[in-house]
């Protein structure tokens, strides 16, 4: 049997009362006006929660056994449409009025129809060539939001000793300043060549991409001597998806039906600080 935990922005009591009837708990543990944990639940009627939980609008994860948040070791983060609300190329190519073309490119790949991302995005950062610099800044100033818990998740993870990793296939401008905005332990992007003032439509050095993204992961376990299950990850893309296998909280965050599919959980409706409800923070 295992711990379920229900996560909703309005609860529907009825609804909560029908899945524990669903999986048989003993109990329901309120963990906020936002969160239950449903004691004793049988993970073996996960199809039947889900089909219920997608109709009422409630994100649900089987949580066996509870761990402390202060044992895990890694939170790794993607940055664009994970931890900030917005694909920051796609901002930076409205600039220069090429948002959709960019955009496209952006929406195939992160649904895994093109399958190289290094490909995709040297196809479209050529696009932004010739966009001024300070087109960066104001997507940054004008554009760019945290998603709902992301101040909260990194805040509490690093309280609790949780080493705090943000990879992104996007660029070092935004994540640089992520990184000291909310106190995040490492950073790794892509660099983008400017030469004039001006974005030249290439990258400088090796792309950050999604076995790179794995790669950082895996080192950084290494260097902590963290077990898969001491990982959190959270992405929304098909490029996500290499890091997120290196996790055993694997978090598909309003992702697409791809991630869906290979993560082990999923937050389609709570905010990125409903991670924090799958652990106990002490004793």
């Amino acid at each position: 049997m295992s711990n379920l935990i229900l996560q909703a922005l309005q609860f529907d009591q009825s609804v909560i009362e029908k899945i524990a009837a669903i999986t048989g708990a003993d109990g329901v543990q309120d963990l906020g006006p936002t969160a239950v944990r449903l004691l004793g639940a049988d993970p073996n009627e996960y199809d039947a929660v889900k089909a219920v939980c997608e109709q009422a609008r409630f994100d649900f994860a089987f949580i066996e056994p509870v761990q402390l948040l202060r044992e895990m070791k890694i939170l790794a983060m993607d940055m664009d449409s994970t931890l900030i609300n917005i694909e920051c190329i796609d901002e930076i190519a409205a600039a220069v009025g090429r948002k959709a073309e960019v955009s496209a490119i952006t929406e195939a790949a992160m649904r895994g129809e093109i399958k190289d991302f290094a490909e995709s995005l040297t196809r479209r950062v050529a696009l932004l060539e010739g966009v001024p610099e300070a087109a960066l800044q104001q997507v940054y100033d004008q554009r760019l939001q945290l998603n709902a818990g992301a101040e909260r998740l990194v805040k509490v993870a690093k309280q609790h000793g949780v080493r705090t990793l943000l990879v992104s296939g996007g660029f070092v401008f935004f994540t640089q300043r992520l990184q000291e905005r909310l106190g995040i332990d490492e950073a790794y992007a892509n660099t983008l060549e400017i030469k004039d003032g001006k974005l030249t439509g290439r990258v400088l050095g090796d792309i950050v991409g999604s076995q790179a993204k794995a790669d950082h992961v895996i080192r950084l376990a290494k260097e902590l001597g963290a077990s898969k299950e001491q990982i959190i990850a959270v992405g929304d893309g098909a490029n996500d998806l290499p890091m997120l296998a290196q996790a055993h909280y694997s978090v598909a965050y309003r992702a697409k039906p791809v991630v869906q599919e290979q993560a082990r959980f999923a937050l389609n409706v709570a905010p990125l600080d409903a991670i924090i409800n799958w652990f106990r923070l002490s004793h």
